[in-house]
């Protein structure tokens, strides 16, 4: 190397090497300056090689010539970074803007130079970062539950709306288990049909998770268009729930708390599947979990008969429930009381089960039929009307609302039933992240002289309410 020239070169030599080091060395002060000003978080700058200590041999390695899997990639937007492969923190090198990774020896030195970091401006020594508590600002309260308060948000990173779950931590009990079970699932979770969580942010008092700001949910949406949806409209809403249902039964996790608080509806009509806060991943062989979930109107009978070994036939008795909410316009099973008014509702038009239509049922700990008046099962439509205005409604309604749980139709068989047949094939075409409505002639139909714009007023990721866990 330079630094080990032997003594014997001639002197025009080793002041042309001089000469060179010197030029180098400018070009490196220069290009620093350069990146400080360029909006990168941070950039290093390490050793250069040079094939021989002859001064025409003496070249910067190009980009070209770097590994690919040394590169990151950074996405920009003019305030900052947008989407990015690793968080800032862990950035060893980036891109400079004319693409060029820069390894530099020292000019003095054989050792590498110490990294060198950027300001936004003189007067903002820090700028906005993923994973800071301050990159957000809070815009107005959302909800608000037992562990948990959301606000509507915005980030100062990229500028986008957000929902900001924060969770409140007590010394002495730690971080509520339901909050590092939802940030652990989700991070893992990219569906079109599944709220994105964009960040998470730790401090010493909160957790705080950053979802995308979604402008409401299917119970807000039911309630500002009274006595059921559009027919049209309801298909498309249980489609999109199906397919998000569908996604996360195959990587093995149950929700558990399918309610319309926890369906998000976006201003285009998306809906999201949203706070999985009592969501579990299922091993196999199977294990038992807590009987307590899922809220009493959207609750199986086999939960509250006392079984705790169940698996995704769980949420589908709540996809059969939601179902029939958004046709009929009110709640399947809204019972008023306690359990025994629950099943007692469920009973009365699915019939009081026994050993013949419910094998194993005598031996679930709540089950006393003596506790139970006996009734016959009757036809759905006798219960709730408008599932006989529309084509295979009521039959795909049966098959979700089944007391026996391994009678319950998957949601890979209902995205299939002939309840679906009127839709685009390119539906069951489309990659995990495409939205169905980027589909031509699939949109939602204005309800009641109302577009669903109208309808948008709150977001309600983790919202409280009657029996929720938040």
């Amino acid at each position: 190397m330079c630094d080990l020239m032997p003594a014997s070169q001639p002197p025009e030599k080793i002041g042309k090497m001089k000469k060179l080091r010197r030029t180098l060395s400018e070009s490196f002060r220069s290009i620093a300056f350069k990146k400080e000003d360029s909006g990168f978080d941070e950039i290093c700058v390490t050793k250069m090689s040079t094939r021989s200590c002859q001064g025409s041999d003496s070249v910067i390695k190009p980009l070209d010539t770097i590994p690919e899997d040394k590169k990151v990639r950074v996405q920009r937007t003019q305030s900052g970074f947008d989407t990015f492969e690793k968080p800032a923190s862990q950035v060893k090198r980036v891109h400079s803007e004319n693409n060029a990774c820069i390894n530099a020896k020292g000019s003095s030195a054989g050792k590498e130079s110490p990294k060198l970091r950027r300001h936004s401006s003189p007067s903002s020594p820090t700028s906005p970062k993923f994973g800071k508590a301050d990159s957000y600002e809070k815009l107005e309260k959302l909800g608000e539950g037992s562990y948990a308060t959301v606000y509507k948000g915005k980030s100062k990173v990229n500028g986008k709306l957000v929902a900001l779950k924060v969770i409140r931590l007590q010394e002495e009990e730690g971080t509520p288990f339901t909050a590092i079970r939802e940030a652990s699932l989700l991070k893992g979770l990219k569906h079109s049909n599944i709220v994105l969580l964009h960040d998470i942010i730790h401090t010493k008092e909160t957790l705080t998770l950053v979802f995308e700001y979604v402008h409401t949910d299917l119970c807000q949406y039911m309630d500002k268009h009274p006595g059921g949806l559009h027919p049209d409209n309801v298909k498309l809403f249980l489609f999109q729930l199906l397919r998000g249902l569908s996604y996360i039964h195959q990587r093995y996790i149950l929700h558990r708390d399918l309610k319309p608080q926890n369906l998000l509806i976006s201003d285009t009509g998306e809906l999201k599947l949203a706070d999985f806060g009592l969501a579990r991943a299922k091993s196999v062989p199977s294990h038992t979990y807590s009987n307590e979930v899922v809220t009493l109107w959207y609750r199986p009978p086999d939960v509250l008969l006392g079984s705790t070994d169940y698996s995704t036939c769980l949420d589908m008795w709540g996809v059969g429930c939601i179902f029939i909410e958004m046709i009929q316009g009110v709640a399947a099973f809204p019972g008023m009381k306690d359990i025994q008014d629950q099943l007692e509702r469920i009973f009365l038009v699915l019939g009081t089960p026994s050993e013949d239509t419910w094998p194993g049922v005598n031996s679930l700990p709540h089950f006393k039929p003596d506790r139970f008046t006996v009734y016959s099962a009757k036809k759905l439509r006798q219960a709730w009307n408008k599932l006989g205005y529309v084509d295979h409604a009521e039959e795909l309604a049966s098959r979700f609302l089944q007391c026996f749980p391994k009678n319950r139709l998957s949601a890979q068989a209902a995205l299939n039933h002939e309840y679906f047949s009127n839709l685009p094939p390119r539906l069951w075409e489309l990659q995990d992240m495409s939205s169905i409505f980027t589909v031509p002639n699939v949109k939602l139909q204005t309800e009641s002289g109302d577009s669903i714009q109208v309808c948008a007023r709150r977001n309600s990721h983790g919202k409280a309410s009657s029996g929720s866990k938040h």
